[in-house]
């Protein structure tokens, strides 16, 4: 990695150096404080060169340079995946229809809002839209990195397509929805490269806070030459901007904009899109999280998870009855339960599949939503049906079978555990059917769910739940993930109304969403991510899109959103700690001829003042580049209460702040004072 980073910034080294504009510097008034000192030592070093003058003017200009690259750098790693983008949007054809039916073939660039346009397969999407008419599947690796290809359709919430991405199958007409340069695509370019990054509330708030020590040290600085005056010792204008620009938070200034940057690519690079940089911060003082029951804490469809006999029937024979009425269901819960069947034991080989039994003159009874049964009627008269409690109750009765009343009790058990009951019932042949038992099925929640809520609690977030099923249900899901309450039944007036009730508390919410409806949701919420593939209400009014519609990647997000703020927060320590360190090294060498009891504080032992002061300039520019790595990757981010956090940062970063200075400058001031006429 670091032969990685070392190669990146000597490509971003031009771009540095085109930064050294002043009317880019004028941003980060630390660093333009530092651009000033360093105009006027360049003008001083002219009329009266010295050692001690040239070398201090060609370290301040070093740190100016070093403030720039870590920005360069930061930004330099979108680009590649910018311009890929850019070909994209700027090489794509459109077929635009006109009113009467008619086809006209216009750049993708020229598109309007409320244009139409045919799209068929091999041809590339060429702009953000709804799809109106057809259905295809589309490949979004262009935008996602996904090669998996997806189903794009007119109508309900999967209707959303996006520029630059290749349909592969079918025909379908698109409805565009955004205004040129301000498409999806537009967005991305802006957003990788760091061009449209607007400064977050806590970024202005520590550039203030800069600002302010900036213009104190500036202050106190001014007042030190009548000082020296007085007391018989008059300084150079070089000494004292050496001073100036080793009192002022120079780290943190140079680093600030880098640590916005590098939190919005970590973003990127986990394929989500932050409309703003606001976003990410507000994600990372987030302290309620709503999440999608279905496709975030569980896997979504309901899975046969065990099976209950009943009676004395062996259940092996039940599996084998399961296995076979399950062949016909091709809903998610019959392929759930042949799978279930067969890890269980059941010979599939030997059983055949529907092919095989329709082959051996077997009677298939495939599953629908009126008879709400599956099943099979074998070659030898044998008759297996699966369905719902009710239907399959009656089938039996029906067919002048009885249902033992041990069956209501399994199946009302597994429906007040949140679970889904389907019940198995078997005809021998020239027999009445009986019930051998009951398939449990429930809708599992994801691995390690539990654990990362956990975590969450730790760090002060509260979870919640949001799911359509009933109250009993959503109980026991979320007692199994471990969230922290759930709200049941939900409608989307339900989640604005819960997602106000938070905000009036003083907490900042996320949530995820994807349809139409979940849009008045997402605007409210401090942090709405929306999915890729939802529709572009839902994208319109979110402040995030997920391009992988990944929906457990809210957590990530609040993950990169919490590392970003301790990133900054620990490198605010360290330069500040860094500064404090710093005085013991110019301040006694600059009164020590004056005041010889100032020789106490010399605790380095430095070789004398100019070599003191040098090392101390030369210092705060090399820590820059020592940092960028740091403020690049981030500070590694553990779930830790806030007090946890402020100790070990603190510990970490105040403490190091104050010591690595010391050693730092005392190794320099080494290497300083073999330097003749210093």
């Amino acid at each position: 990695m670091t032969s990685s980073l070392a190669l990146t910034a000597w490509q971003n080294l031009p771009a540095a150096f085109a930064k050294l504009d002043p009317r880019h510097l004028w941003r980060s008034p630390v660093i333009m404080v530092v651009w000033v000192g360093s105009v006027l030592t360049t003008v001083l070093s002219v009329l009266d060169p010295s050692v001690f003058s040239v070398g201090v003017t060609v370290w301040l200009w070093a740190t100016v340079l070093f403030a720039n690259l870590a920005e360069a750098v930061a930004e330099g790693r979108g680009k590649a995946q910018a311009d890929t983008l850019r070909r994209t949007r700027t090489e794509t054809t459109a077929r635009r229809l006109a009113a009467d039916g008619t086809e006209e073939e216009v750049p993708g660039t020229a598109l309007a809002l409320g244009d139409h346009v045919v799209v068929e397969a091999g041809q590339v999407i060429p702009g953000d839209g709804d799809v109106v008419e057809g259905v295809a599947t589309v490949d979004e690796s262009a935008i996602t990195g996904e090669s998996a290809p997806v189903i794009r359709e007119s109508g309900g919430d999967r209707c959303a397509v996006t520029g630059g991405t290749t349909v592969l199958s079918d025909r379908i007409v698109v409805r565009i929805t955004s205004k040129p340069g301000e498409t999806f695509i537009d967005r991305m370019i802006a957003l990788v490269e760091g061009a449209s990054r607007q400064k977050t509330p806590n970024e202005i708030a520590l550039s203030i806070l800069l600002t302010t020590l900036t213009i104190i040290f500036v202050l106190a600085v001014g007042a030190i030459q009548p000082m020296a005056v007085y007391s018989g010792q008059r300084l150079s204008m070089v000494v004292l901007v050496a001073l100036l620009v080793c009192l002022i938070p120079t780290t943190i200034g140079a680093l600030l904009s880098a640590i916005g940057i590098a939190g919005m690519d970590r973003l990127v690079q986990r394929n989500v899109l932050a409309m703003s940089g606001r976003a990410v911060e507000a994600a990372g003082d987030v302290s309620t999280l709503l999440l999608d029951k279905t496709g975030t804490i569980t896997y979504g469809n309901r899975r046969a998870s065990e099976l209950v006999p009943v009676h004395s029937v062996a259940r092996e024979e039940l599996a084998r009855a399961a296995y076979l009425s399950s062949l016909a269901d091709e809903t998610p819960e019959g392929r759930s339960i042949v799978e279930y069947t067969v890890e269980d034991g059941v010979d599939a080989s030997a059983l055949g599949d529907v092919t095989a039994l329709r082959r051996a003159g077997a009677e298939v009874v495939e599953f629908s939503a009126t008879t709400r049964m599956s099943g099979v009627d074998l070659p030898d008269g044998a008759r297996v049906r699966k369905g719902a409690g009710s239907a399959v109750s009656a089938w039996v009765r029906e067919n002048g079978g009885t249902v033992g009343s041990d069956l209501e009790v399994h199946v009302d058990g597994i429906s007040a555990s949140g679970g889904t009951p389907l019940v198995v019932a078997e005809a021998a042949p020239g027999e009445a059917p009986r019930v051998l038992g009951v398939v449990h099925l429930k809708d599992v929640v994801k691995p390690g769910m539990a654990e990362r809520f956990a975590q969450l609690r730790e760090m002060g977030i509260r979870t919640v739940m949001i799911t359509g099923d009933n109250p009993l249900t959503a109980k026991a899901i979320a007692e199994e993930a471990g969230v922290d309450d759930y709200l049941a039944e939900a409608t989307p007036e339900d989640k604005m109304a819960l997602i106000k009730k938070e905000q009036e508390g003083g907490r900042l919410v996320a949530m995820t969403g994807d349809g139409t409806n979940d849009a008045p949701a997402l605007a409210q919420a401090d942090v709405g991510v929306a999915m890729n593939t939802g529709t572009s209400a839902a994208k319109e009014a979110g402040n995030m899109v997920d391009l992988d519609s990944d929906p457990t990647k809210l957590i990530d997000v609040v993950a990169i959103g919490k590392q970003l703020l301790i990133t900054r927060g620990a490198l605010t320590t360290f330069s500040i700690a860094n500064d404090v360190a710093k005085y013991f090294a110019i301040i006694p060498a600059m009164f020590v001829g004056v005041f010889p009891g100032l020789q106490a504080l010399n605790v380095m032992g430095l070789s004398s003042p100019s070599s003191a002061m040098l090392s101390a300039v030369i210092f705060n520019a090399l820590v820059i580049v020592a940092l960028i790595p740091l403020a690049l990757r981030g500070v590694r981010y553990r779930p830790l209460s806030a007090h946890a956090m402020l100790r070990r940062n603190l510990l970490v970063y105040g403490l190091g702040g104050v010591v690595v200075p010391f050693v730092g400058i005392k190794a320099i001031d080494l290497v300083v004072s073999l330097i003749p006429g210093l």
